[in-house]
């Protein structure tokens, strides 16, 4: 069974994907932050999200909507600071 995937940035050569069920979850939580931008998905913006977008955006989506935008600051935050 063939998966749907999306782009993902990476420090490591070559392109590394993400199952769009994945990817379409973090991209909901960025469009309640930032608005739509479907080439964040596609990979016609920047190559798609980097790991830590995905991680941050994902970490979010586990919380009521309300929460998203702290719940990003909170994860990005806590990623800076390893």
């Amino acid at each position: 069974m063939d998966i749907e995937v999306h782009p993902v940035q990476t420090s490591c050569k070559g392109k590394a994907r993400a199952p769009k069920t994945v990817t379409m979850r973090a991209y909901e939580v960025y469009c309640h932050m930032y608005g739509s931008q479907e080439a964040m998905v596609t990979g016609g913006c920047r190559g798609g999200f980097g790991s830590g977008e995905l991680i941050a955006f994902l970490y979010a989506y586990s919380f009521p909507k309300a929460e998203w935008s702290a719940r990003v600051q909170e994860a990005f935050l806590g990623m800076k600071n390893m």
